[in-house]
């Protein structure tokens, strides 16, 4: 019952912000926001961060934690129930399974190929909008300073450090960089 007394608090001190951002479709405000509120410390800035993405994220669960410096760069996110985001995470167009924990320092891409370069060599911007959404399944574990661009299924962990650039399907463990598949469900048992 406290609980849900504060997630109500913290959705009405962060209704102000959210309103203003257009509820997450005013990018330069939101930007401004989630840097913001993921600054705010301790248990408070974790239910304002979650407060604030329930209002402008696609799906957003009160009942997930978003660590200290942890953000997402774009308001086209879902994430599940019970989910756990470590701090100083970057996500970006990003849909969590219900009970994936993210430790700290990950970065979740949106997409391998975000930045194409024209005729003359010289890299383009972000405003082309070539970004795709990663999907991380239910039940999975990233491993801290992980880098993610590509989907992972159900029930995958992903070791410290690995940069994974091909799917990884459900059941698995995957490490290194590029990272592995290095075991299927069945092999662990």
């Amino acid at each position: 019952m406290i609980k849900r007394a504060i997630q109500g608090i913290s959705l009405l001190l962060v209704a102000p912000a959210a309103l203003l951002c257009g509820f997450g479709r005013v990018r330069a405000l939101f930007t401004i926001f989630v840097h913001s509120y993921a600054m705010a410390p301790g248990i408070i800035g974790d239910y304002l961060r979650i407060a604030f993405y329930k209002l402008t994220l696609e799906e957003c669960s009160l009942n997930s934690r978003i660590s200290f410096g942890a953000f997402f760069a774009h308001p086209e996110a879902r994430m599940g129930e019970g989910v756990y985001i470590g701090p100083y995470c970057v996500l970006g167009r990003v849909s969590i399974g219900a009970r994936t924990q993210i430790a700290a320092g990950v970065q979740v891409l949106s997409g391998k190929n975000q930045h194409a370069r024209d005729a003359d060599g010289r890299i383009m911007g972000s405003e082309l909008e070539s970004f795709t959404s990663v999907a991380i399944g239910a039940d999975s574990w990233i491993g801290a300073a992980a880098i993610v661009m590509a989907d992972l299924g159900d029930h995958v962990t992903i070791g410290a450090g690995a940069v994974v650039t091909k799917a990884i399907p459900s059941n698995s463990v995957a490490v290194g960089n590029p990272a592995r598949q290095i075991s299927a469900a069945d092999e662990r048992r």
